[in-house]
């Protein structure tokens, strides 16, 4: 008898499909004992955190068990390396349970330590820390983008000119150590740890069907009130926008907006241009996965497709 995987991923970027998708499929492995899903999502871990997430519903978390969901309060972080430990430990568990563990989300680098494994990387320097976060407030944090990617344009390629932890990160390691942070990650992926998992990517062809998605998603956010829930947890008082919570897509123009008073009409274009970003972020960090089985997210069959493919990995 074939050995199953240790575990079937679901990813592709933001809009594309992916609950829908993987709900389906936990429903079609009902033969194969049942599936649980193990959110791959760096925003879905926080509490509090429902309508800018789009949060599976109360319906959708009843219908199949879900983990690393509303896990953490929005004042705390949560790390890739804490990710792939607790994802490793759910996957014995589910499986130990007779029932097949679905990895789904877009977070990518959530996935990519997962399978590679992450390298020792140099521990925070706080006077290097202090002296890019000067040059910053001095040239801007798009200027400091434009310089990573003269020294590690791996790893500027998937940052956004405005993600001032990571570009500063990045530069730090660079300051540090003379080695780009992309070459520790090459480094654990030389290391890293051997497990089986097939990845299903749903990936649209026509990237205007991508963007009339995240429209239309962004649309029925505002509608169910998120710029209220913004405005809650920012009454709370111990929030504040450098948190990693609060700089997820949408969150972040949301406080800015409220902070300098913007119409909700800037708050809803500043935050589909930014989750447009994102997804294109995300495509690039798929399109560096070789070994990824590409469902066109825009057809009409995905679905069949997702679920004919991802069903034939577990015997």
């Amino acid at each position: 008898m074939t050995t199953p995987p240790d575990a079937i991923a679901l990813v592709g970027p933001t809009a594309s499909g992916k609950t829908a998708a993987a709900l389906a499929l936990a429903e079609a492995l009902q033969a194969q004992g049942g599936a649980e899903i193990i959110s791959v999502d760096s925003a879905l871990v926080y509490r509090g955190m429902d309508i800018g997430t789009a949060k599976p519903s109360p319906e959708e978390l009843a219908a199949v068990p879900h983990h690393l969901i509303d896990t953490l309060d929005p004042l705390h972080s949560y790390s890739a390396a804490e990710f792939a430990k607790d994802a490793k430990r759910l996957m014995s568990e589910i499986r130990a349970r007779g029932r097949v563990p679905l990895l789904v989300g877009g977070t990518m680098l959530y996935l990519k330590a997962l399978l590679e494994g992450l390298n020792d990387m140099p521990a925070a320097d706080p006077q290097v820390r202090a002296q890019i976060q000067a040059r910053a407030e001095q040239l801007g944090w798009p200027a400091l983008h434009a310089e990573l990617a003269q020294v590690d344009p791996v790893t500027a390629a998937r940052l956004a000119p405005g993600d001032s932890q990571r570009i500063g990160r990045a530069l730090e390691i660079w300051t540090s150590t003379g080695q780009p942070l992309s070459a520790f990650h090459s480094q654990a992926k030389s290391k890293g740890p051997q497990l089986n998992i097939p990845v299903f990517s749903l990936e649209p062809q026509d990237r205007a069907w991508l963007h009339e998605r995240i429209a239309q998603r962004f649309d029925a956010m505002m509608a169910q009130g998120f710029v209220d829930e913004v405005r809650a947890l920012r009454a709370r008082g111990d929030l504040h926008p450098d948190l990693p919570s609060m700089r997820c897509v949408g969150y972040r123009q949301a406080w800015q907006g409220l902070d300098e008073g913007w119409p909700e009409a800037e708050i809803r274009e500043r935050g589909i241009i930014a989750t447009r970003q994102l997804a294109k972020r995300q495509i690039t960090w798929l399109r560096s996965m070789p070994g990824r089985q590409v469902v066109q997210a825009d057809r009409d069959d995905a679905l069949a497709r997702v679920i004919r493919a991802a069903s034939a990995c577990w015997p």
